[in-house]
């Protein structure tokens, strides 16, 4: 890209209750500037959820529109509803000298580094397994066949990690995203990622 520097694709992965969701929070606090690429979805709205923050919410034949013109990234049909990410609005960003943050499970990652190469994914860890299963019983939320079922998800998880290109460890929040931190500007700082700044010469 002529005088301007192409945007960064950075996938985060992780299993339930590694803190992923409070890792991008302050990731996206340290860098406003980061767009957070928000899903479409067929499902409808929840209690508290809006349009165009949560999720794009559309109707199943425009989705399945959006499938057939080739707009989505990646897509999948989770609990009969479509979830996908669309690469219109990533390609505007990246275009636009803007890094793309994308919260994805394992089969969508390998799905966004299939199709774009240069992607980032990043792979978010607990201190150990019995620290996830903690976190897991802590939330109250779910009992303990859905707790037992998350972990045997996360242990299939786990075994996609090899194809990421960075594990990080998330012992505390604040750690997790320096090191996210770290990973961005020495991506950045790649040689085909700077190609622009020798033009001429």
């Amino acid at each position: 890209m002529k005088g301007q520097q192409r945007g960064q694709m950075i996938v985060l992965s992780g299993p339930s209750g590694v803190g992923k969701s409070t890792v991008i929070a302050e990731l996206l606090g340290a860098r406003p500037e980061m767009y957070f690429s928000i899903s479409f979805t067929t499902r409808p709205p929840r209690a508290g959820e809006e349009n165009g923050i949560n999720y794009h919410f559309v109707d199943r034949p425009r989705f399945e529109e959006m499938i057939l013109r080739e707009e989505l990234l990646e897509y999948a049909e989770y609990v009969h509803n479509y979830y996908g990410t669309s690469l219109k609005i990533l390609e505007e960003k990246l275009e636009q000298g803007i890094d793309v943050l994308l919260d994805i499970e394992v089969q969508g990652a390998a799905e966004v580094k299939r199709k774009c190469p240069e992607a980032v994914l990043i792979f978010i860890v607990p201190p150990s397994f019995e620290e996830l299963s903690r976190r897991l019983q802590g939330r109250n939320s779910d009992g303990e066949a859905a707790v037992h079922a998350r972990l045997v998800t996360a242990r299939e998880e786990y075994r996609e990690i090899p194809k990421y290109d960075y594990l990080v460890l998330n012992d505390k929040v604040s750690h997790a995203v320096e090191e996210i931190m770290a990973i961005l500007t020495a991506e950045s700082c790649r040689t085909e990622n700077r190609m622009h700044l020798i033009e001429g010469v």
